[in-house]
């Protein structure tokens, strides 16, 4: 989708056309001349002046005129317009603020605050909440190979959350004693602090180069045990994410009843979770928070929905994981988008 310059706008077509749009989104009803006339704006021009610079912002695609009304309504072009060029960004409040931190600060499992941060963003911005949860890549902690019987053998992974995985190994029948052991104290004197794809190419490198102190049959079941990991994708940094949505009833709101089909589409996207994450994970490459309105997505196109979404980082700078809103187009975008971005550094500081 792409607009005209807010530079192309003289000033009373501009005030005009920031009238209206901030006038709909506030009510979700089309705005009229006279409502426009009487907002003492400072316009200082009759009614029919108004209408006449309506039907110029219309003609040029900014707004519409719904037949049923007199009034008019931004397009999706005029939304994107406002957003990028007229848009006055207010900070969040500080009750906000307070509420974003208690949901962050939420305690258990890093899940569970994530979860109450979609929720709190759904209950402030009267939106479905939504957050990304980074791919899982644990932090080993130590390795222990566990003798079942003869040609088998049990791999337990400790991660320093107090995890544990377990991965079933078969091993040669003539695997020597003591073999088991010295497998497991090696990986876990090199896994320690690190993720087990960081660790498993140093291990194998060493090992390759002969640079281990590993002897013939101990080196075989390290390799082994990094291929059976591997197989599953736990070495693996781009395990597909989970996506934790909150607050869908809020799309019902009282506007739903005029536009049924499309919240009956939205709530469809929404149920598709991984059609939803395909869409926030093109926001991982923002740099700043993302704003997708309507048919800008294909994904929400039938359902004419705005996404406002935004990265947050870990320590290191790097991109873990997306939070944002998903409502219909109608959205407090100078209020929501602040606190999205807010919640996007607050989620930081905990991943970090």
């Amino acid at each position: 989708m792409t607009s005209l310059p807010i530079t192309e706008l003289n000033a009373r077509a501009r005030e005009v056309f920031r009238l209206v749009v901030e006038g709909y989104l506030e009510s979700g009803q089309p705005v009229g001349s006279k409502r426009l006339a009487g907002l003492g704006s400072g316009l200082g021009v009759s009614s029919a002046t108004i209408r006449g610079v309506l039907a110029e912002l219309e003609g040029m695609g900014l707004l519409s005129h719904p037949h049923t009304s007199a009034g008019r309504m931004p397009t999706e072009v005029g939304l994107r317009l406002f957003v990028d060029g007229i848009m006055q960004v207010a900070e969040p409040t500080l009750e906000e603020r307070e509420a974003i931190a208690r949901s962050v600060a939420e305690p258990g499992p890093i899940e569970a605050a994530l979860a109450a941060t979609s929720a709190a963003l759904s209950g402030l911005s009267a939106c479905a909440g939504v957050v990304m949860v980074p791919a899982r890549e644990p932090h080993l902690a130590q390795v222990s190979l566990v003798p079942l019987g003869p040609g088998r053998a049990l791999a337990v992974l400790v991660d320093e959350e107090g995890g544990i995985e377990n991965r079933l190994l078969n091993l040669p029948l003539s695997l020597p004693p003591g073999a088991l052991e010295q497998a497991s104290n090696y990986i876990t004197a090199r896994l320690a602090g690190r993720t087990l794809a960081d660790a498993a190419g140093a291990i194998q490198a060493e090992i390759t180069s002969g640079e281990s102190a590993l002897d013939a049959a101990a080196a075989d079941l390290v390799r082994r045990g990094l291929a059976v990991w591997s197989e599953d994708g736990l070495a693996e940094p781009g395990r597909r994410p989970v996506l934790i949505v909150r607050g869908a009833a809020n799309l019902l709101d009282e506007a739903a009843i005029t536009d049924l089909e499309r919240v009956r589409s939205l709530l469809d996207d929404l149920e598709t979770k991984q059609s939803v994450a395909s869409l926030l994970d093109v926001a991982r490459e923002a740099q700043s928070t993302r704003i997708f309105i309507g048919s800008e997505n294909r994904l929400f196109a039938l359902s004419g929905s705005s996404v406002i979404a935004s990265p947050y980082r870990d320590r290191d700078g790097r991109v873990v994981g997306v939070v944002g809103v998903i409502g219909p187009t109608r959205l407090n975008y100078a209020r929501i988008v602040p606190m999205v971005d807010f919640t996007a550094q607050s989620l930081g500081k905990l991943i970090g």
